[in-house]
């Protein structure tokens, strides 16, 4: 059911249909499948040059008090103080991992510079964090927070979804010379400005008290619009698609985004992904994706594109958000090790954790050029069978790899 938790009302219904089959006599089983087949969910639009989005799928966590940079220091990726030793003036962008190393949860953490505006205080800004979380895991943090903060000295407390909100503003068509960062916080001055450190040109993070929106020189959009540039970006986010305890995060581009520092001390977690950083090879990665027809020829690009807007999605039936979180992906009519698992998407467009040297020609660091990938072959999404969902034996996947990753992985090598 975690795969289910935001899914659009068209692609809930689809997949509860799924989920419930096997309560119903396999002739209904298979007349709701073709019924499905037939009415595939409508993708939203497409995300407009420039923008800004309410992140409803994000809330934050106050954490004030004198021990609570100490606190944060040993739980995350990331360090809460700056080359110099200095605490932070700025957001960044790390996680905090279980004992074996994987992801528990991505987050942003914030210096917490609206406290005054919303009691009054006079805590000094070293003392006091905002911890931006999917919203769905948000209560599951802050009780993993009180359990183990022990005897420090710290007040942890989640924030009604209208005391203060997450957005995320954009301008493709913007020259990054001319001050837009600058216009955001002047427009903005009560709130938190962070560009996203995860990738160059995905946008800005504002952090605001209240649920109003941002006084921007934008035209307000969806969250969809959003999430479609995040994936076009290759950009996971939440645990719908860093996979709560399972994902390590050196594949989920962590190292490459800016959420890793691998000079600071000692953090839960730590000793594997130290480990992987300088003795392993990281051979799969979270990699954007176009899914297609199998009849459909091969796209040459990364491109969203649906067929309300008058050009061919490369789709028949299915639609990525009807794929389920973990479908397997092999070569097309060859036999072989599993190319990645699907993750999730939206339209023809997601996110998968892809084999490098199988499905990319990207150069794995201290290694030669990828003797196993072979721009001729293809891939699938690898169903249940002749009468599996929708998406069975219907859906082509092919990966790219950013600029901003390959560059990252070019300089590892």
């Amino acid at each position: 059911m975690n795969g289910m938790r935001r899914l659009s009302g068209a692609a809930r219904i689809r997949s509860t249909r799924i989920l419930e089959a096997k309560f119903v006599c396999d002739s209904c089983q298979k007349q709701q499948r073709r019924s499905l087949a037939s009415s595939p969910t409508v993708p939203p639009p497409k995300p407009p040059p420039s923008g800004f989005a309410a992140l409803s799928s994000r809330r934050l966590i106050s954490v004030s008090g004198p021990d609570a940079a100490k606190y944060l220091q040993g739980v995350i990726t990331a360090s809460i103080a700056d080359r110099d030793a200095k605490p932070r003036q700025h957001g960044f962008y790390t996680a905090f991992l279980n004992a074996q190393g994987r992801v528990l949860h991505d987050v942003f953490i914030y210096p917490d510079t609206l406290i005054r505006g919303r009691d009054g205080t006079p805590e000094t800004l070293k003392e006091n964090f905002l911890i931006e979380v999917d919203s769905a895991e948000a209560e599951r943090l802050q009780r993993h927070i009180k359990r183990y903060k022990l005897r420090a000295k710290f007040d942890v407390r989640l924030l009604p979804a209208d005391e203060a909100t997450v957005w995320h503003a954009w301008n493709d068509d913007q020259d990054p010379h001319t001050g837009f960062e600058s216009r955001i916080a002047r427009s903005d001055g009560s709130g938190i400005v962070l560009q996203d450190p995860r990738v160059p040109s995905l946008g800005y993070r504002l952090v605001q008290l209240g649920d109003k929106p941002p006084a921007l020189e934008l035209n307000q959009t969806t969250d969809d619009a959003y999430q479609i540039r995040r994936y076009l970006f290759g950009v996971p986010e939440g645990q719908d698609e860093i996979v709560r305890e399972h994902a390590l995060p050196l594949e989920t581009n962590m190292d490459l985004m800016t959420g890793i520092d691998f000079h600071k001390g000692c953090y839960v977690g730590q000793e594997l992904t130290i480990r992987t950083k300088h003795r392993g090879v990281v051979r799969k990665r979270i990699l954007p994706c176009v899914v297609y027809g199998t009849e459909k020829p091969t796209p040459s690009r990364l491109e969203y594109r649906r067929d309300n807007d008058g050009v061919d999605s490369g789709l028949d039936v299915a639609t990525a958000d009807m794929v389920p979180r973990d479908t397997g992906i092999g070569r097309f009519e060859k036999k072989g090790r599993s190319a990645g698992k699907w993750l999730k998407g939206t339209g023809n467009i997601g996110l998968a954790l892809c084999r490098l040297e199988i499905m990319t020609d990207a150069t794995l660091p201290g290694e030669t050029p990828a003797a196993a990938f072979a721009p001729t072959d293809e891939f699938v999404l690898e169903g249940g069978g002749e009468d599996g969902a929708a998406y069975s034996g219907s859906l082509k996947i092919k990966a790219f790899v950013p600029d901003w990753l390959r560059h990252g992985l070019n300089m590892s090598t």
